[in-house]
């Protein structure tokens, strides 16, 4: 067998709890052929044992019965320290971002649950609190902070250190790719590229002092994840699902991701919860119960309820968010400073 066909046989294998394969999260350091055996290095950060076990027993399943002998497939897996080793909750870590006190993922599993407008709303009523700040869009294939913000067209500067300023809005630092972009203009790079401008967001960035960074991730469990932690060191994720069970399946693959890289779940936050009448009755329109269920069997909080309101989509399509508005304005601004301040009680204590 060629080199390019042992690395084509690798991509069947999977980084647990993730989409990708190993050979696109370039996990495979290096492939050496001789006198028909071959010898694979491959270099994996994790704290989990657990991770390079079933990777290594992935891959000679994978490439066993293409060599027809198990003894001539030698696989040497280079386990390092993850960022941030084990301060991984100090500011002064290695891996964290000067200034930022507290970075938090916020993540779905999948798209159209409204990750984006959690994120926006959540960003706006944290700052309402006192805290500094700060929002990076992470989904480089669809940005929708720069619309929900209301910083559409804005393109950020290099300071004297040719790092980026953010742009800011509502009390917000901002990062997007859609500040580098046009409105029409789609983002067409391949994992390895896209790996390097999330790596340059999360590094190249002068987001000064902040409280608290939130991360609003694409969605699913790809390549951009992993690259970010272990990037940087994350001191929670946020999944945000909504009522039905379809959002939860896709919410539970969220949840073993963090898991498989040692990412704690601070909670969930529950949008289109149910829609509240004129005459204050509910309607749980999707159903009801089930995130409360996966909340109690993971034992984390279950931070917001977000109720269905007209209110909210126009609001983000105008670059005002509803957590813009007092609580007494709106039933889902209140619940957006409700879950802010759930998540702040929960961080601290």
């Amino acid at each position: 067998m060629t080199n390019e066909e042992i690395r084509s046989a690798l991509t069947q294998v999977k980084y647990p709890g993730f989409s990708r394969d190993i050979v696109s999260f370039g996990l495979v350091k290096s492939v050496e052929l001789s006198e028909n055996s071959v010898f694979i290095k491959l270099q994996i950060q994790t704290r989990d044992p657990k991770i390079p076990q079933q990777i290594f027993e992935e891959c000679h399943q994978t490439l066993d019965p293409l060599l027809g002998d198990p003894s001539k497939v030698k696989i040497e897996i280079d386990i390092q320290e993850p960022p941030g080793g084990d301060s991984k909750n100090s500011t002064q870590a290695a891996n964290s971002i000067p200034g930022v006190k507290r970075i938090i993922a916020i993540g779905s599993g999948k798209g159209g649950v409204g990750k984006s407008t959690v994120s926006s709303n959540l960003a706006i009523a944290l700052s309402q609190k006192g805290l500094k700040v700060g929002l990076l869009d992470c989904d480089l294939y669809g940005p929708s902070v720069p619309l929900m913000l209301g910083v559409q067209g804005h393109q950020p500067k290099a300071d004297a250190q040719d790092r980026i300023i953010p742009i800011e809005a509502h009390g917000l630092k901002l990062m997007s790719m859609g500040f580098l972009l046009g409105d029409n203009s789609p983002v067409i790079v391949r994992g390895p590229l896209a790996n390097r401008y999330t790596q340059q967001f999360l590094t190249q960035v002068a987001w000064g002092e902040l409280d608290v960074l939130l991360l609003d991730l694409p969605p699913g469990t790809g390549d951009i994840q992993l690259t970010i932690v272990q990037t940087i060191s994350l001191d929670g994720a946020l999944i945000v699902t909504t009522p039905q069970e379809v959002a939860m399946i896709d919410a539970r693959k969220a949840v073993s991701m963090f898991a498989k890289v040692n990412v704690p779940i601070l909670g969930f936050i529950e949008n289109m919860s149910y829609f509240e009448c004129n005459h204050g009755e509910r309607y749980h329109l999707f159903g009801q119960g089930g995130t409360q269920k996966e909340c109690d069997r993971l034992h984390v909080p279950l931070l917001g309820e977000i109720p269905l309101e007209q209110l909210v989509g126009e609001k983000c399509d105008h670059g005002n968010p509803i957590s813009l508005l007092a609580p007494d304005q709106s039933k889902a601004s209140a619940a957006f400073h409700l879950a802010a301040q759930s998540l702040l009680d929960h961080v601290t204590t």
